[in-house]
């Protein structure tokens, strides 16, 4: 019962943060400064939004713009995650593979956008290939580091009870002993690869896409649409998160916090 006052009283400080945060920029937008093209005010947006809504192309924008994290965040965890257990299983794989990750990590995936348009051309398939490159480290990282911090006793004791091959250990010992790297990887990964999106579709993969369109209106000087955009990329965004640790804390971590049905 403590429980759920707990989240309920969460729940309204939260409702009067952003209440207080749309108080404070209303102020200082239609008083203080006074300069729809600097900061437009929260009414500005709310009309901004209305209009796009009528015009029907926000809709467009949302489904083009899950396309391509789709097919993004599709390929991270393709490549990410078998990557990972491969690295963190087995030694040799790991010295092979580690420096060529590392070497790739650092670079910005906005760097990859030239050769994403020269290998892919204006599809599709250029925009998901700069969310995969910044989806795909955290995966494989994350997931390392699960399968390298997995006891030893876990497995020796995986072997005494008749997981004699690897596929079997990896399977019923090692994978769900890492899954709260995996899922925080993938978490990560998420973020980020949400991050890349304005940026991949800024060199013009689609006339339709949250970042397209955001760039578009800034082009017009047409300031309450831009935030218009910004503020669905952070809701989208947020949804993601909570429907992503939801999912798993009652589905596979439940164990985490004692609750077993």
């Amino acid at each position: 019962m403590g429980r759920f006052v707990k989240n309920d009283r969460d729940w309204r400080l939260g409702v009067l943060a952003v209440a207080l945060a749309l108080i404070a920029w209303q102020f200082i937008a239609a008083v203080i400064i006074r300069y729809p093209f600097i900061l437009p005010a929260p009414t500005d947006v709310a009309l901004a939004f209305v209009s796009l809504v009528a015009k029907g192309d926000i809709f467009i924008d949302l489904g083009t713009s899950l396309v391509h994290f789709a097919i993004g965040l599709g390929l991270a965890l393709l490549v990410g995650i078998p990557l990972g257990i491969i690295m963190g299983w087995n030694r040799r794989v790991e010295a092979l593979v580690d420096p060529l990750i590392e070497l790739l990590r650092p670079i910005p995936p906005l760097a990859w956008i030239p050769f994403a348009i020269i290998w892919f051309g204006l599809t599709s398939f250029s925009a998901g290939f700069i969310i995969f490159i910044g989806a795909v480290f955290p995966i494989i990282i994350n997931t390392y580091s699960g399968f390298r911090g997995v006891p030893r006793v876990f497995v020796e004791a995986g072997k005494m009870l008749g997981c004699t091959k690897d596929r079997d250990l990896v399977r019923y010992i090692a994978f769900p002993a890492a899954l709260p790297s995996v899922a925080a990887g993938i978490r990560i990964a998420t973020g980020v690869g949400w991050m890349c999106l304005v940026a991949a579709e800024l060199f013009g993969v689609s006339n339709f896409g949250l970042g397209q369109k955001l760039w578009f209106y800034y082009s017009l000087h047409q300031m309450d649409s831009v935030v218009v955009y910004m503020i669905l990329l952070g809701l989208i965004g947020l949804a993601f998160d909570m429907i992503f640790r939801s999912y798993v804390d009652k589905k596979f971590l439940k164990w985490r916090t004692g609750e077993v049905a």
